[in-house]
């Protein structure tokens, strides 16, 4: 066993790769954007070294303070977001962002994410500590209280309108609860009514319009609309960005040649600009690197460390991997389109903040003395 305290270099080369692929996808994803938008790249790289320092930060005061300070942030959090509703500068029609005059601008849900990982891991803990075989009534109640932790973010969100972000939530939290040991038969239940609710808000939304808009309003049904849009090919998005994948071949048009344009191309449709560039050869290339750095965040979670760092670490993989699949998912016309970005590539100062805490939170977790290094 060693028990020596160390960085986990195949954990911290990946985000490197990803800075860099990042900011020569986002050069290129200029082509068709306005220049009142500035230098994207440049920015992304101002992003990347802020984030730097907050991990060097991290790795400083360790993950306890973050465990013990995990319900202070998320209430911090459900405040801004509330405050969004009133106060947030109107993008695209969704109030998701604080604007902050000479820096940019702040969107809380990032966070969200990431404190809603550490809030449940605390619970988990905290139950799991309270004996190994709770009765059913104390699971229902332990459910009900992490439910309703979920729940609050998640409906001020959904006013914003994000709803990628919710569902992204709920991701996390059914995962998280996948591992924390809980009895099966709550997955079983939970499976049949969300069957049933689900099978009644599409079976509305598909036959039954009028019905639909009367129980749930124009606000869902237009954001439904819009997620179903892949199916007929109606989007704009997807066609053209299918268009430049599909124009790439196997090594792509080059550096900054994007071929077509297409919305959202540094942020949302990342992955077609970088296959668009480099071809299948580099998109393989660039799967296989998120798949390392996926690989290696589990095999982290099977290893000898305390239990919240499990927790923690099932919260992170579920995010990061569900955002993969749906945002390259999304680009390939494979899934609907949700508006979730792809991990440290997208652009975006929050959203990479976001990313770069959890990079400090995982490297700290790789250096507990106690870890069995493989």
């Amino acid at each position: 066993m060693n028990t020596k305290r160390k960085i986990d270099y195949s954990i911290l080369i990946p985000i490197l790769l990803f800075a860099g692929i990042s900011i020569v996808t986002i050069t290129s994803a200029l082509t068709y954007l306005s220049p009142s938008v500035g230098n994207l790249a440049l920015k992304q790289g101002l992003w990347y070294t802020v984030g730097a320092f907050l991990v060097l930060l991290l790795l400083h005061f360790k993950n306890d303070y973050l465990y013990q300070n995990a319900f202070l942030f998320y209430i911090v959090l459900n405040v801004l977001l509330l405050l969004l509703l009133f106060f947030g500068q109107p993008i695209n029609n969704s109030k998701c962002w604080f604007t902050i005059p000479g820096i940019g601008s702040f969107q809380p849900s990032e966070f969200m994410k990431v404190s809603l990982i550490l809030v449940l891991a605390v619970m988990i803990r905290d139950f799991k500590e309270k004996g190994e075989n709770p009765s059913l009534k104390e699971e229902f109640f332990f459910l009900v209280k992490t439910f309703l932790v979920v729940l609050v973010p998640s409906i001020l969100t959904f006013l914003e309108p994000d709803t990628g972000v919710v569902i992204l939530y709920f991701v996390i939290y059914f995962f998280m609860l996948f591992t924390s040991g809980i009895r099966i038969r709550w997955f079983v239940m939970l499976g049949i009514f969300l069957l049933f609710a689900i099978g009644f808000v599409f079976g509305t939304y598909f036959f039954k319009e009028d019905l639909f808009i009367q129980l749930f309003g124009t606000n869902l049904y237009y954001r439904l609309d819009r997620i179903f849009s892949w199916h007929d090919g109606s989007s704009l998005q997807l066609e053209n960005a299918l268009a430049a994948i599909g124009s790439a071949g196997a090594f792509g048009h080059g550096f900054n040649h994007t071929p077509i344009y297409f919305p959202e191309s540094g942020t949302d449709f990342i992955f077609a600009v970088f296959a668009s560039n480099f071809g299948l050869l580099g998109s393989f290339g660039l799967l296989a690197l998120i798949f390392f750095f996926d690989y290696r965040l589990i095999r982290l979670a099977t290893k000898k460390i305390q239990s919240i760092h499990k927790f923690v670490l099932a919260g992170i993989i579920s995010m990061l991997v569900f955002q993969q699949i749906q945002n390259i998912g999304m680009t390939l016309g494979l899934l609907p389109i949700t508006g979730i970005t792809l991990p440290f590539i997208s652009y975006g100062g929050s959203s990479l903040l976001s990313y770069m805490l959890i990079v400090g939170i995982v490297l700290n977790i790789s250096k507990e003395p106690n870890r069995i290094y493989s």
